[in-house]
């Protein structure tokens, strides 16, 4: 018979309950003996030491202030230096209530030389207020002296209440080794059976529950393969069952999906390349004259025409992409031409917003085994999204270097950028960052099929392709190819 999770838990805690309340009672009976000389150092030497503290800092923060105030006379430094005062007084009279005998005497000395140097202040106040001409040296050597006598005072106050209290310890430890000799045969005997018990139980619980967050990831990741064989415990593996016929919706539901999007691009291709056509006619003037006003609605109607072939051609890749059916010629090539190429593509767009198109290619490229359409398509991608996020005027970079086996494309603009928490979902598809101004804008009328595309053509070579971006530092995209 399989316990239940709740069962498990039960008698564990039960099992773990049992011995502790054994130790605690113990450890109470001892515990009182040790009350008596904690709450001595707790409500004695621990807050004379906590007060002495306190009034060494508003000291200082007094003589800080009044510092201030001699040199620029700013009314608000003089009222800081009062208020730190008051709280000098009120954790005297404090420190003074808790009674201890030994104790009072040095801060009566601290009072009384606390005295002496506010009333050095108030007469250096009254000559600066009516603007008099004063011994400053020899106020300041008195005020120094003051202060001086004070901390020393605090100083033996610190040290009489570490004394008091390391005696107190000093007794306390006596007691808890007496205490500990016979606890710890109790504990020692305690902790291996809670520790045994505990990694059983835990172990039985975590096993099951790694390897359905291991699972939970690659479903995430699109991996919906239901292959989850977990009998312990009962409420393990029902959940380990769900998780199977979950699996199994989302296979049907991805491959309903990507068969839809494969039959609407086929669709949707034929219709739309007969009205690029008809267009590219009518403007031609093969339907018969052409107003310029009509040339112009027609110009429009081809490019989103070529517009919408383009983004049915992308869905149609991406479908094929994720269901392992797009075929690649990969043949030994250079990066190198590709991307000057692409460069030479998207260079009119460049030049149109005036923005810095170059390319940077250190030393000789290896050939390496790609498909070079492909590449190029990624390539597009990467220098077009470049160039379409960037500011008239800005700048776009494309570098390329070998290293270690690795041929590195780096993609970098002047953009607004991109918000860290963007860079990695930005490469799954219909996913866009959302930059607030001009980036905001330009990305609402995308796909958001292009670096999805380009994440797949890359993996599919084996690289890999990241982005890194900071808003309002520009972004660079790179990947990676195994030479």
């Amino acid at each position: 018979m399989r316990l239940s999770l709740f069962s498990r838990l039960v008698a564990s805690y039960l099992a773990i309950f049992m011995l502790v309340m054994g130790v605690g009672i113990y450890a109470l009976f001892q515990l009182r003996r040790f009350n008596d000389i904690t709450r001595s150092v707790l409500e004695s030497d621990n807050r004379m030491l906590d007060y002495e503290k306190k009034l060494a800092d508003a000291l200082l923060s007094q003589i800080r202030y009044e510092r201030k105030f001699i040199i620029t006379k700013d009314d608000a430094l003089y009222d800081q230096f009062l208020l730190f005062k008051s709280d000098f007084d009120q954790y005297l009279e404090e420190a003074l209530s808790l009674g201890d005998p030994k104790a009072v005497g040095l801060l009566r000395s601290v009072q009384s030389h606390q005295q002496n140097y506010q009333g050095l202040v108030n007469e250096e106040v009254k000559f600066l207020q009516a603007s008099q001409k004063y011994p400053q040296e020899r106020y300041k050597k008195k005020k120094e002296e003051a202060a001086e006598a004070i901390m020393a005072e605090l100083e033996k106050l610190r040290a009489r209440s570490q004394r008091s209290s390391y005696g107190k310890i000093k007794e306390l430890a006596k007691a808890g080794d007496r205490g500990r000799r016979v606890a710890m045969g109790i504990t020692a005997a305690s902790l291996v059976f809670i520790i045994a018990l505990s990694l059983f139980i835990t172990r039985s619980i975590t096993r099951p529950i790694a390897i359905l967050k291991k699972k939970t990831r690659e479903i995430a990741q699109g991996n919906f393969e239901g292959d989850l064989d977990l009998s312990s415990p009962p409420e393990v593996a029902e959940l380990a069952e769900a998780f199977n016929l979950m699996c199994q919706k989302l296979r049907d539901l991805e491959r309903m999906k990507s068969d839809f999007f494969s039959s609407m691009s086929h669709e949707l291709r034929t219709p739309l390349t007969s009205i690029k056509e008809g267009t590219g006619l009518l403007l031609e003037g093969v339907g018969g004259p052409v107003t310029d006003k009509q040339k112009k609605l027609l110009v429009i109607l081809a490019e989103e025409s070529e517009r919408l072939i383009g983004l049915v051609n992308s869905l149609l890749d991406l479908s094929k992409m994720e269901v392992g059916m797009m075929t690649y010629s990969f043949e030994p090539a250079s990066l190198a031409p590709l991307i000057h190429k692409a460069m030479t593509e998207i260079g009119p767009l460049a030049e149109a917003k005036r923005i810095s198109l170059e390319a940077k290619v250190e030393g000789q490229l290896p050939i390496i085994r790609l498909d070079s359409e492909r590449i190029l398509q990624v390539l597009r991608n990467l220098i077009g999204n470049a160039v379409k996020f960037t500011p008239e005027g800005g700048r776009v970079a494309v570098f390329a270097h070998h290293k270690d086996g690795l041929v590195e494309v780096s993609v970098a603009d002047t953009g607004p950028g991109i918000p860290g928490k963007n860079l990695t979902t930005i490469f799954d598809k219909y996913q866009q960052a959302s930059t607030p101004g001009f980036y905001q804008v330009k990305v609402s009328a995308g796909s958001g099929l292009g670096l999805a595309i380009v994440k797949h053509i890359v993996t599919s070579h084996g690289g890999k392709v990241w982005a890194e971006s900071e808003p309002g530092q520009g972004s660079t995209f790179t990947f990676v190819l195994s030479a």
